[in-house]
């Protein structure tokens, strides 16, 4: 069995910044693609960032030049550093990872969930 579990979630105010880690746990024999997505009260959870083993990164038009993803192969470890925080940004944060368990068999894992809350 494979976890994901999130920490780094919190109240800041806008402007301000915080940082995201998701830790994988469990049998993993790799990970190749890990996410970040978010989801707002009465909208649909959305893509946020994303980056490939190799470290290869994509965004969301809206946080581009304000959020960096990043990542730890050696920890199974993905973190997203925040800056520049606005308002619209609160939201519940997901992490997402494609986790192979053997060299054949790939899954999909979430996280539970952090609460980001930007207000002042």
């Amino acid at each position: 069995q494979v976890q994901l579990q999130e920490s780094g979630g919190g109240l800041v105010q806008p402007g301000g910044s915080l940082r995201l880690s998701c830790a994988a746990s469990g049998s993993i024999f790799s990970i190749n693609r890990m996410r970040w997505f978010r989801q707002a009260p009465g909208k649909q959870r959305e893509l946020v960032a994303a980056i490939t083993s190799g470290g290869s990164t994509d965004y969301k038009d809206s946080v581009k030049g304000r959020f960096t993803i990043s990542r730890d192969n050696a920890k199974n470890t993905v973190y997203l550093q925040m800056n520049s925080l606005k308002p619209e940004d609160t939201a519940v944060y997901y992490c997402n990872a494609d986790v192979f368990l053997t060299i054949a068999t790939m899954h999909v894992y979430w996280g539970q969930g952090t609460q980001v809350t930007v207000s002042s």
